[in-house]
């Protein structure tokens, strides 16, 4: 599921954050980060990478029985708890021969989530079905976690905004296959015999 919301961002900012007219295919303005023979990151010169730098659980909007669900049916069931959780992307934008382009590529990464905060199914049909919906909120770091987080890196600053990504939940699923299987023994009980 991490894998498709960082697929839907990167593919959503491709198609509307292109590149000027200065060159490069639209698809590799938005990138993800690659890791040389040390495990150090390295972020793509001419290009904006994304990083996952941290997830957090978010426990605000727990139920207060974590083990109950209700099927479709009405009944209840017992699962495991939701997971809820926050995903923290920080965008870099890398630019070497022109300290103006990073900045300006960042600032368009600024508006976009400026003007695109929340995606849902009715503003994305393209958005993973298990998701319900994302919400985006820009995060500014102390002067202390900045240089925590580039030091985890190993690596010299760069142009970057840091974006929290709310609610990205993970659900039981095999409490959905009880359920089906409830309905199914349910259903073929009704049946009547000859």
């Amino acid at each position: 599921m991490i894998a498709s919301v960082f697929k839907f961002l990167r593919d959503r900012l491709n198609k509307t954050v292109t590149r000027d007219s200065t060159g490069g295919p639209v698809e590799d303005l938005f990138v993800y980060v690659g890791t040389d023979k040390e495990d150090a990151v390295s972020f793509r010169s001419d290009a904006v990478s994304m990083l996952l730098i941290r997830i957090e659980e978010d426990a605000t909007l727990r139920p207060p029985d974590l083990y109950a669900r209700t099927a479709p049916d009405g009944s209840n069931l017992r699962t495991e708890p939701e997971i809820r959780m926050n995903l923290y992307i920080l965008f870099v934008a890398r630019f070497p021969d022109d300290y103006n382009r990073s900045l300006h590529y960042l600032s368009r990464v600024v508006r976009y989530f400026q003007n695109h905060r929340v995606f849902n199914h009715e503003n994305s049909s393209d958005l993973d079905e298990d998701l319900s919906q994302l919400i985006l909120e820009l995060v500014t770091p102390t002067f202390s976690e900045q240089n925590e987080i580039w030091g985890a890196l190993r690596a010299s600053y760069l142009p970057s905004a840091l974006y929290k990504l709310k609610l990205i939940v993970f659900r039981d699923q095999q409490a959905s296959s009880r359920a089906a299987t409830k309905d199914l023994i349910r259903t073929v009980s009704q049946v009547p015999r000859p």
